[in-house]
C-alpha cells in the first residue's frame, strides 16, 4: 500500500485541527477583551445615566471644574467616583483618592495600576488628617463620608489646608436616619447615623471655610453643601 495518501490525510487533519484551535482561541480572546471592556466601563461608570457619572458631572458643574483641575475624593471606597472624576479632569488634571481602610487601599491601587490611570494618586488618609499635600487641590469632595469622621475639627482643618486659595469643598451627606446603626466614635451631636446640615456647616465654617451654596435636592435624598476657601 502507498503511504503517501495516508500521510496527506493525516497532515490535512492536523492542519484542520490547528485552524479550528486558532478560531476557538480568537473567539475566546475577543470574548475576553469584550468582557474586560465591559467590566472597565462598569467600574469607571462611563455609561451616561449611572449614579456616579451623574453625580460627578453635577459636582463638576457646581465646583467649576475644568480640564487640568486637581481634585480629591476623600474616602474613595471602591473608587467609582474617583474614576468618574478622573475621566472629567482629563490627562492634564489629577485626582487624589484617599482611603483609611487597608483592604480598600490595596484594591484601589491594584485597579489604578492595572488600568494605567496616570492621573489618579491613591493616598492613605488618617483619622484626623487627609494626608494630602498643603494647598494641592482646586476641589475636594466627600460623599457620605463626613458623618463617619471621629475627629471632625482636626480633619476639617486638614481639609482647609489641602485646598488652594479659591478652592472648593463639597460635602454630600444626609440627615440622621432611623433604622441605621449608629457610627462608633463620632460626636454625640450627630443625633444618629448621618449629620444635620446645620452642624456640618457650623463645623466647617469654624475651620475657616465659607458656605457658597446649599443644594437640597441631591440624589438619594442627600444634600450637598459647597464651601470655598477665601
Amino acid at each position: 500500500m502507498n503511504g503517501k495518501p495516508l500521510r496527506s490525510q493525516i497532515q490535512f487533519r492536523l492542519l484542520a485541527l490547528a485552524a479550528a484551535a486558532m478560531m476557538i482561541f480568537a473567539a475566546r480572546a475577543q470574548g475576553d477583551a469584550a468582557g474586560e471592556i465591559k467590566r472597565l466601563a462598569e467600574l469607571m461608570q462611563w455609561k451616561p445615566g449611572t449614579i456616579a457619572a451623574d453625580e460627578i458631572k453635577r459636582l463638576a458643574e457646581l465646583m467649576q471644574w475644568k480640564p487640568g483641575t486637581i481634585a480629591a475624593d476623600i474616602g474613595a471606597g471602591d473608587g467609582r467616583y474617583t474614576f468618574a472624576a478622573a475621566e472629567l479632569v482629563g490627562a492634564a488634571g489629577k485626582v487624589y483618592a484617599t482611603e483609611i481602610d487597608a483592604k480598600k487601599l490595596q484594591e484601589l491601587r491594584g485597579k489604578v495600576a492595572k488600568r494605567k490611570l496616570l492621573n489618579i494618586i491613591v493616598v492613605e488618609s488618617k483619622e484626623a488628617d487627609t494626608s494630602l499635600p498643603v494647598a494641592c487641590c482646586d476641589a475636594i469632595f466627600l460623599r457620605r463620608v463626613y458623618h463617619h469622621l471621629t475627629k471632625p475639627a482636626e480633619f476639617d482643618a486638614a481639609l482647609a489646608r489641602s485646598l488652594k486659595p479659591g478652592g472648593r469643598l463639597a460635602i454630600i451627606d444626609f440627615p440622621p436616619r432611623s433604622g441605621l446603626d449608629p457610627v462608633e466614635g463620632v460626636p454625640a451631636n450627630r443625633g444618629g447615623h448621618g449629620i444635620p446640615q446645620r452642624i456640618l456647616i457650623e463645623e466647617l465654617t469654624a475651620a475657616g471655610l465659607q458656605v457658597e451654596k446649599v443644594v437640597g435636592d441631591w440624589p438619594n435624598n442627600d444634600y450637598c453643601v459647597l464651601f470655598i476657601k477665601k
